[in-house]
């Protein structure tokens, strides 16, 4: 695995952020995924309550039962319970019209899923766990290394089904999927629209 070696700042890398969608087959080592969850955990929580836990799977066989059963929930959820992450901003009409390709990976093929998960029941453990997905997709970044975000997996993992799969206590709430790997290609530059300011008094 090529990391990047150069120093950038943390607005360099909040610029050059981006979510991949094709990456090798290389699999990360445990170091590199051990600092990017030390480096979640670094993120701010509600009260000093730390309330992360963390799901990972690197196995190849078992990322892909994964894909599956997820496409299948979509497939089967997609028109009964819109309001569970299936939102079509959420998931575009070729993906879930992809759903019954064998071929298609929900998670682009990344050697790498990290589930973070909330482990107290209360309003801001949501929050506190997508304020540690985006340090960890920060860090993943200035590592060179390539991250996606796949919210649309969100129901599906907390599915009975997913759950027992992953062995994920009753206690704990499967909240951010983030994917992680080698970028198959460059990401081309995004445009961003200019902040959209309410009120500055």
């Amino acid at each position: 695995m090529k990391m990047t070696t150069e120093t950038l700042s943390a607005l360099d890398v909040i610029y050059s952020r981006r979510s991949v969608r094709a990456y090798t087959d290389e699999v990360l080592p445990e170091s590199t995924v051990r600092a990017l969850l030390d480096a979640a955990v670094q993120a701010p929580s509600t009260l000093g309550g730390q309330s992360l836990s963390f799901v990972v799977v690197q196995h190849q066989r078992r990322l892909e039962h994964l894909s599956e059963l997820t496409k299948t929930w979509w497939l089967e959820h997609a028109q009964t319970d819109p309001n569970l992450h299936l939102a079509s901003a959420l998931i575009p009409a070729t993906d879930l019209a992809r759903c019954t390709d064998p071929g298609f990976d929900v998670f682009y093929g990344a050697g790498t899923l990290i589930v973070i998960c909330a482990r107290r029941p209360d309003a801001f453990a949501a929050a506190d766990c997508w304020l540690a997905a985006e340090n960890l997709m920060l860090a993943a970044a200035a590592l060179g290394l390539g991250t996606c975000c796949v919210g649309a997996a969100t129901a599906a993992l907390n599915s009975a089904e997913m759950r027992l799969d992953l062995a994920i206590p009753p206690v704990f709430s499967p909240v951010a999927p983030i994917v992680v790997g080698v970028p198959a290609r460059p990401s081309p530059p995004l445009d961003r629209r200019v902040p959209d300011v309410i009120t500055w008094k």
